[in-house]
């Protein structure tokens, strides 16, 4: 009979049961943060105004979500339950966003009462969602201490992760623009598909809820008790934490750079889902092979070697899109076809960069127990989350301005009003195809240029800044790592050793 057991501290039902939980989580998740705005503009016609109002409110919030992130970690902390300190913030943050993405999708509103209603549910999004994510994510350290399991689990968890956000990524596109447009109009395949990412959302985090097996929590002391004073003194006090935070901020911000690709394919070579798939499909496959075989290759080379060859292969690789894209005079098919190869090249850096910030966050879990005495694991598992979000508000901020200073709005509101009329009967699909075609037809290149310049270059100068951060001021290596594991080892016998002394010595008296 074969052993349920990976190591002494990682199990094989752990291990899947964790990681599978997040493949539907993922997909709801990206349905909302990925492609709410992409169903904004397509679906409604908003003046330059509300466009503006209604990406303040996402800011807004994700910088309110980011905030609230090291607060759900120390209530996280502080929890104790028949379930785990864990569990029930999965499960209320599952139902919670359950609920407001489905309203955010099946809704009929527009104008002003759409800007101010999509407003709040953003809001509401960024407390019922963190629940469900730091309580997630902040379970790792807790099933694998040790560096070889943690790097399992957490690039096993981040391949399931990345393989549900790729199918949002894959299954939205395709079916919402184009000639496989669910019900003919974007306006019904997104409600569509918002539901069918909910089902799956509950039926995945099912899997984690059921399936794994938390080890026994200590009783709940004096000092574990939720303190705004002790978020702050955790933060401030470990170092390599915060050096870690930034090179996590700046991949964040890259990676909402990604959102540009949308509109730039769709202006440059046509109103088709499929060329999306297309050009994610084989990024999408870099990522896949960086997460599945990233255990492999931390046992081989070493962090700084893997983040040196992350950083070198993207920047090749963004500028040779950015290259072909700008200068290459062929035919439409052959340009999209080398622009999304090298984008292949391009996204295997960002993925390893991904990797190794998030165990460079995790580490300094035991790094801030040498250094204090305490593991804080919730408030320091809740920074990843927290950085991850402010990054992504200050990437929406940046598209928000590079879409108002292009005046990509101006197409989408007209694609959206051919879009409207698909779905109320008033054209067939092909009056609507042809009506978004010549849209598209009168677009600048100056626009898409722009587009693309943005989406390979400010990733670009990001992904180098990280690598100069990593470099030289995070000094959590392998080694020094293994170091700490093996003082706290010994600090934990001795203090065992003068417990039984001091009892001993209790008795004898």
């Amino acid at each position: 009979m074969a052993s349920n057991s990976i190591s002494q501290t990682l199990t094989r039902r752990n291990l899947w049961c964790f990681s599978l939980g997040t493949v539907g989580r993922d997909m709801a998740n990206n349905m909302f943060t990925g492609y709410l705005m992409t169903f904004i503009m397509f679906t409604r016609s908003l003046t330059a105004e509300q466009f503006a109002v209604i990406n303040i409110f996402i800011v807004a919030a994700r910088i309110f979500d980011g905030f609230n992130d090291p607060v759900m970690g120390a209530i996280v902390d502080a929890t104790r339950t028949k379930w785990g300190k864990f569990k029930p913030w999965i499960c209320a943050g599952m139902f919670l966003s359950a609920v407001v993405i489905l309203s955010s999708y099946l809704n009929s509103f527009d104008g002003w009462a759409f800007v101010f209603f999509i407003g709040a549910l953003y809001i509401c999004y960024s407390i019922t969602f963190t629940m469900n994510d730091i309580a997630y994510w902040g379970m790792i350290p807790s099933l694998a201490p040790q560096t070889n399991d943690r790097n399992l689990l957490t690039s096993r968890t981040t391949l399931c992760a990345s393989a549900g956000g790729a199918l949002i990524g894959a299954i939205v596109p395709t079916f919402t623009a184009g000639s496989l447009t669910i019900g003919g109009n974007a306006v019904t395949a997104y409600k569509v598909l918002a539901v069918a990412s909910i089902v799956l959302f509950l039926t995945f985090q099912s899997i984690t809820l059921a399936g794994v097996r938390e080890r026994p929590l200590p009783p709940r002391t004096a000092h574990e008790k939720f303190s705004f004073k002790k978020i702050v003194r955790v933060i401030l006090r470990n170092d390599q934490l915060r050096w870690a935070a930034l090179m996590f901020f700046f991949y964040s911000v890259s990676v909402g750079m990604g959102a540009l690709s949308t509109m730039y394919i769709y202006f440059s070579f046509g109103y088709n889902g499929t060329l999306l798939l297309i050009f994610g499909g084989i990024s999408g496959v870099a990522a896949a092979a960086v997460m599945l075989f990233f255990a492999q290759l931390s046992r081989r080379f070493t962090r700084r070697q893997l983040m040196f060859a992350a950083i070198l292969v993207s920047s090749v690789g963004y500028v040779i899109v950015f290259l072909i894209g700008a200068l290459y005079t062929g035919g439409d098919t052959a340009r999209f076809l080398m622009m999304a190869a090298f984008m292949m090249l391009a996204y295997f850096g960002p993925q390893i960069v991904y990797l190794v910030s998030q165990l460079c966050i995790s580490n300094s879990i035991e790094y801030n127990d040498w250094k204090t005495g305490n593991r804080d694991e919730g408030i320091i598992a809740s920074v990843r989350p927290f950085i991850t979000k402010v990054g992504m508000a200050v990437g929406q901020l940046l598209v928000t301005v590079i879409y108002l200073m292009l005046g990509v709005t101006e197409h989408t509101n007209q694609i959206s009003e051919f879009e409207k009329m698909a779905a109320n009967g008033v054209i067939d699909e092909a009056a609507k195809a042809q009506g978004i075609g010549e849209v598209i037809a009168a677009i600048p290149h100056g626009t898409t240029v722009g587009l693309l310049a943005c989406m390979t270059l400010i990733p670009l100068v990001l992904g180098l800044g990280t690598y100069l951060i990593f470099r030289f001021k995070y000094k959590i290596t392998e080694q020094k790592y293994d170091e700490i594991l093996r003082d706290l080892e010994a600090r934990k016998a001795q203090e065992e050793d003068n417990a039984k002394e001091s009892q001993k010595a209790s008795v004898q008296a």
